[in-house]
């Protein structure tokens, strides 16, 4: 598919989707204008029930548009489908269902291909450069694909390869979604969907970057050095570039491989709170995590002591949190452990999420009694939230039916915090995988004690190293004569 025929083809699918809900917006607007409400003093819409049941409609048959789209189109598509999926919370929810059976899994490309990028990077084919390399794809995505191949010494590697002119293809991509997310902003004026796109398009540049993500690799494995229970492969240097990535292959079984599992004598609990456990110390610790925890990027050995170890994979999305966001997300989790709504309040006010002139009361009541729900529920396990009745759900934790005028007020007071996308995309990611493999298991309850005295002595290490600091530019200021003590001393 030429760039110019993917350009026309997303323009109009878009185009279509657009027009419908225009159609929409103005039938609502004649039929069911804004009216004083005496009880709050607002401007409000009172819609027919057949005015709603059209608009569910609407959103039924777009979103089905919008899937057929990115599953014709592919590449950028699949995963901005996966990210809307994951963190669509501005979108209807029938968009959140159709979007979540995106897979991103496509057809490899041709052999010949794969050569001509190792000519254009190694200058040289890639039977020249290893001892074998085997020409059909062990694995294939959106941005590339993987093959196995052997170095000279006979060591068994996994090569990343990506596509030839995937770059200008994101980029043709990337300008009908920044269009269609300025459309979108006329209904919903969201800062969370324009830093969503931002966020998108920083996660393609360092997924189409192999040396950044042998970077990664290399850093994460530092951090885990301790652990041996947690694998990460090793990269081959001299046959690594930003198009072409080889490194140690790593054996296992995949993470959700439940009947290989039994076979191998390993529990499933085990398993989700080690990945839980490993979580906890990226985000909070090390301030260094793997933001894209989807089960193929996850492998399970079981070691010679008959405990599972997991091999981690795939580097491209590993991101760096700044301190505010992660500061802020330990006092939410230290509220959702203890049952204090004001840690909760504190803890969204640290991370960001609240706009400037915002109104703060408002926003703080709002997370007060949602979060007071969910502090009902003393099983917050995956398990006990199967087992409660969906009418019993929906009356807890059920959206209201709100006015899109109404909604546009609320959005003003929210703020997207920077790189908010990778750690919500991270969370719920690693939420569902964990509750995939066990849903017996709380979260927070396994990670937050897990993480608290790692957590403590890393506070002492860096206050230590802070008061060291504080006490060497002292010292030199004093040398200097910058401070008293030292014109004292130098008189």
């Amino acid at each position: 598919m030429s760039l110019l025929v993917r350009f026309t083809r997303a323009l109009f699918a878009f185009s279509i989707i657009l027009g419908d809900y225009l159609s929409q917006r103005y039938l609502t607007k004649l039929v069911a204008p804004r009216k004083l409400d005496p009880e709050t003093g607002r401007r409000r819409r009172k819609r027919p029930q057949w005015l709603k049941e059209r608009g569910d409609r609407v959103d039924e048959r777009n979103a089905q548009r919008l899937l057929d789209t990115m599953l014709a189109l592919r590449g950028v598509y699949i995963k901005l489908g996966q990210v809307l999926s994951i963190m669509g919370g501005f979108l209807p929810r029938v968009y959140i269902k159709k979007l979540s059976v995106l897979q991103d899994k496509v057809p490899p490309h041709p052999y010949d291909e794969v050569e001509a990028v190792f000519k254009r990077e190694l200058e040289r084919t890639p039977d020249q450069l290893y001892k074998s390399f085997e020409k059909e794809a062990l694995a294939a995505a959106s941005l590339g694909q993987v093959h196995v191949a052997y170095l000279q010494d006979g060591s068994k590697v996994a090569v990343k390869i990506l596509y030839p002119g995937i770059r200008e293809i994101i980029r043709i991509d990337m300008i009908i979604v920044r269009l269609a997310i300025r459309v979108y902003k006329w209904f919903v004026p969201l800062d969370s969907i324009e830093n969503a796109y931002h966020s998108l398009v920083d996660l393609l540049e360092r997924e189409t970057d192999y040396l950044h993500e042998a970077r990664c690799m290399k850093r994460m494995a530092q951090n885990f050095k301790d652990q041996d229970d947690i694998l990460f492969p090793a990269t081959v240097d001299e046959l690594t570039t930003r198009d072409v990535l080889t490194m140690t292959f790593m054996e296992g079984v995949k993470i959700t491989n439940f009947e290989a599992f039994e076979q191998l004598g390993i529990e499933r609990k085990v398993v989700a709170t080690r990945l839980i456990q490993a979580f906890y110390k990226q985000m909070f610790i090390d301030r260094f995590f793997h933001a894209d925890p989807h089960p193929g990027n996850f492998l399970v050995q079981k070691g010679d002591d008959g405990r599972p170890r997991i091999v981690v994979l795939d580097f491209g999305a590993i991101s760096e949190a700044k301190d505010n966001l992660i500061d802020g997300l330990l006092d939410v989790v230290q509220g959702m452990f203890s049952g204090e709504a004001d840690k909760l309040v504190d803890g969204f006010l640290t991370m960001g999420f609240v706009a400037e002139g915002a109104d703060r009361a408002a926003l703080s009541q709002l997370t007060r009694e949602y979060f007071g729900k969910l502090m009902k529920f003393k099983d917050r396990s995956p398990a006990a939230f199967l087992k409660q009745k969906p009418s019993e759900l929906r009356e807890a934790f059920g959206n209201p039916d709100v006015d899109l005028d109404d909604l546009r007020d609320l959005m003003k007071s929210v703020h997207y915090p920077d790189t908010w996308f990778y750690v919500e995309r991270a969370i719920v990611l690693l939420f569902w995988l964990s509750a995939t493999i066990d849903n017996t298991i709380d979260g927070v309850q396994v990670g937050f004690p897990y993480v608290l005295p790692l957590l403590m002595e890393h506070n002492r290490k860096a206050a230590e190293a802070r008061a060291a600091r504080e006490a060497a530019a002292k010292a030199l200021a004093e040398q200097r004569g910058d401070l008293p003590g030292g014109a004292l001393a130098s008189s």
